[in-house]
């Protein structure tokens, strides 16, 4: 690398810091292949606890989660290609099946069928559409301020998922034991070691090789079981329509409220991904390009039986650690996905990577989402609007996801709690939003204040390493 500094000239290996050129295959697999075991866990789960809420069939069961990972492929490469310029944003992003929108569905499964929540996802797939079409009037909404507290939210929302799988799966019977924090330990300490004093492929590739030692770490204990692989199928298309779409007016409504949050969150963690990987903010087409693209994914994913798609906040954290940003890296991943969504016993072999595996791997990644989110919101410096919008917002957003059934008594309208009480981050945004739109801008003698001790704290601390 020093010999590519000193001549100028620009070597393969460089290319994985590009969003254009053709990077070495050996080294664009261990950096593909961490995003697919950081992030297969997340996709198939949502998919799990839906099939769940219905009673579905193990049949049904199997579609649900070949279809999650095939949508999870279908956004994947739409965001690496950007067809037509409108359809993805062409930035570095992982989407994937997402929990964001699982209150909100398994609330509506309790009363509606699943058709009617693909009737909603139609709908809400429009909505989310048409806030991407616009994204250029609507913008003015979504500072610095805004998505770096919604970042900021997302993080630490998801604090307890990597804690509940580091310690073996909430329900099972490994969850609190030693040798579920033994395996998620080792994981997260192999991750750690790589990261911050590897270099080259292992240390881009740090969280696949980490899952690698903790699986290995993992057999002792018992925690694999490949019996599903034997079992499964060799190959599968997706059904079209297997199930009868229904429009009911509370489902469609709820999705569309909800399908725009979900956007902010997509807006938060492109926009992480973005500063992150190559040190600047999207511009308003690549924002709007990857709002477009989950909506259309989602008009695809009600024809197929599956689920919502959003951007995947683990991924986020991978993409700013290693700064691996080359197309083609993601491409490899969306590839993966389709071949694991259409060979159920690839999916089979996936799915038996042990739970404190992942957690162990992910829980870094989750405070990297975090901290990109303070970076975004103090970018200008600490004002006391800024303080005011993020702490409100924050208290408001993990208060009540927190404190749950806060939004569940008697006479609270049940939209209220589907769209607001069931997640930290869509009461977070809205109170970013209103509270950025009502409160009177900074006068210029706080932003001199603010951008001053930003760079008297930055004179003082020791510089950080790449």
């Amino acid at each position: 690398m020093a010999k590519t500094q000193a001549t100028g000239v620009k070597s393969a290996h460089d290319y994985l810091f590009q969003r254009e050129g053709m990077p070495p295959v050996g080294d664009m697999i261990p950096c593909a292949l961490q995003h697919v075991l950081a992030s297969f866990a997340g996709i198939i789960t949502p998919a799990i606890l839906i099939a769940a809420t219905f009673n579905f069939t193990t049949q049904q069961r199997t579609d649900i989660i070949q279809v999650a990972l095939i949508l999870s492929a279908i956004d994947t490469a739409l965001q690496a290609f950007a067809p037509f310029r409108r359809i993805g944003g062409n930035l570095p992003i992982v989407m994937g099946v997402s929990f964001a929108f699982l209150p909100a569905l398994q609330a509506m499964g309790a009363t509606f069928s699943f058709g009617a929540l693909l009737g909603g996802e139609i709908v809400g797939g429009i909505a989310a559409i048409l806030f991407g079409i616009f994204y250029g009037k609507l913008k003015a909404f979504f500072p610095p301020v805004v998505t770096g507290t919604v970042i900021f939210t997302i993080g630490v929302s998801l604090y307890p998922t990597a804690i509940k799988y580091m310690a073996g799966g909430e329900g099972t019977a490994l969850w609190g034991t030693p040798q579920a924090w033994c395996v998620a330990l080792v994981t997260f300490a192999v991750v750690f070691g790589l990261n911050n004093f590897a270099k080259g492929t292992l240390k881009l590739g740090s969280v696949f090789f980490g899952m690698i030692a903790g699986i290995i770490v993992s057999a002792p204990f018992g925690m694999l079981d490949f019996s599903a692989v034997g079992s499964a199928g060799i190959f599968a298309f997706p059904k079209i329509m297997p199930y009868a779409i229904e429009f009911h007016p509370e489902v469609c409504i709820t999705l569309a409220v909800v399908y725009p949050m979900v956007a902010i969150q997509v807006i938060g963690d492109v926009s992480a991904a973005c500063l992150g990987s190559m040190d600047r903010m999207p511009d308003e087409r690549e924002l709007s390009g990857a709002i477009v693209s989950q909506g259309a994914t989602s008009l695809v994913s009600a024809f197929i039986g599956g689920l919502p798609t959003s951007a995947l906040g683990q991924n986020v954290g991978i993409i700013c650690s290693n700064k691996v940003v080359n197309k083609w890296v993601f491409v490899i991943v969306a590839a993966v996905f389709a071949a694991a969504g259409l060979l159920p016993q690839l999916s089979a072999l996936l799915t038996a990577i042990p739970q404190p595996v992942i957690g162990g791997a992910t829980v870094g990644v989750f405070g990297t989402i975090t901290m990109n989110g303070v970076r975004m919101f103090t970018k200008d410096g600490l004002t006391p609007r800024t303080t005011t919008i993020v702490g409100t917002s924050v208290v408001f957003g993990l208060g009540i996801w927190m404190a749950s059934g806060c939004l569940a008594g008697p006479g609270m309208p049940t939209w209220v709690t589907t769209v607001i009480g069931s997640n930290a981050i869509t009461p977070a945004a809205l109170m970013a939003i209103i509270l950025n739109l009502i409160l009177p801008v900074d006068p210029p003698h706080e932003i001199r204040k603010a951008a001053t001790k930003e760079q008297a704290v930055a004179k003082v601390m020791p510089a950080s390493k790449e």
